[in-house]
């Protein structure tokens, strides 16, 4: 085993199938030009040394984590970032337990390229990552840790636009052609607040409704719609049916209607509702209208997506 070894993984935006790609929609979804590095070195020192940076060069976690308790985890009702790690640790020893029984030691380093607080796959890209580094199979280490459908997984590991559909529970990605002449009418902009897909998942399956199938379907078509738009318009018409379905299915007003009803263009919502990244389509320049109303974060297209 080398002294050193480094593993990167993108970052993720899903477009479309939020929360029925639960189910067995076809989502459309991107992976980002940010993401994270992990890098392992062997050590002497018993455990792990563990060091995570944000973007800007802060550590926003820092611990030493004992073999043991990754082995045998305490149960604990508080939420952390060390319990997150220590779950994703003893799934990955279940998976693959040489990691632990053949070496002294570890220092590991993660590194975001993104702001942490953006949403774009901390967690994803580092099960990725354990995943790449372990030999194992990053969907099933997902699934037995974090949960959710595993699109965040698909992007990590791809570098081209994808559609993603769990097909009797089992991933089926497919590299997709999405290079629309309009990128420059495409913008993403930062709410100002994460949200946890864990809470906004667990509210979804509270409620959903009989008509699973019949909106599968519908959201099916809108993904198709938006990878083929021919034009700006088309995709925003599109957008705009998917969020009213969404709207419906989850008994919430649209980010639009909520918060950009005087928008000249059109708004999407990706993944969790209420937070991280919306999609703006938009002909004239969105930047003073979000600044205005205290959204800073806007970025174009192509500073933000793998092409």
């Amino acid at each position: 085993m080398n002294t050193k070894q480094t593993f990167y993984s993108n970052g993720k935006l899903l477009i479309t199938a939020e929360y029925l790609v639960l189910d067995g929609a076809k989502a459309f979804a991107l992976p980002t030009k940010f993401g994270q590095n992990l890098i392992v070195e062997e050590t002497k020192n018993p455990g792990i040394i563990w060091k995570s940076y944000d973007a800007d060069g802060s550590i926003w976690f820092e611990d030493t984590l004992t073999f043991s308790e990754i082995k045998n985890p305490i149960e604990t009702e508080e939420e952390s970032t060390k319990k997150t790690l220590l779950k994703i640790l003893h799934e990955a020893y279940l998976l693959n337990p040489d990691f632990i029984e053949q070496t002294k030691g570890y220092q590991i380093t993660t590194e975001l390229t993104f702001p942490k607080k953006w949403g774009l796959g901390t967690s994803s890209s580092l099960i990725n990552n354990i995943a790449q580094w372990l030999e194992i199979d990053a969907y099933i280490l997902l699934n037995n840790s974090f949960g959710g459908s595993g699109y965040d997984i698909a992007c990590a590991q791809n570098n081209t636009p994808i559609t993603y559909q769990l097909k009797q529970g089992k991933p089926k990605v497919d590299a997709v052609l999405f290079t629309p002449n309009f990128t420059d009418t495409i913008y993403f902009v930062y709410l100002n607040k994460k949200q946890s897909s864990k809470t906004a998942i667990a509210n979804y399956q509270k409620n959903k409704i009989a008509d699973t199938e019949k909106n599968i379907v519908k959201i099916d078509k809108l993904t198709l719609e938006i990878i083929h738009a021919k034009n700006s318009n088309a995709m925003a018409v599109a957008i705009a049916k998917h969020e009213a379905i969404m709207s419906t299915i989850l008994e919430t007003a649209t980010v639009k209607e909520d918060l950009f009803s005087d928008f000249i263009g059109e708004i999407k919502s990706l993944g969790a509702w209420g937070g991280d990244f919306i999609m703006v389509v938009s002909e004239i320049n969105p930047v003073t209208y979000f600044s205005s109303k205290g959204f800073k974060t806007i970025i174009p297209y192509k500073d933000m997506i793998l092409e």
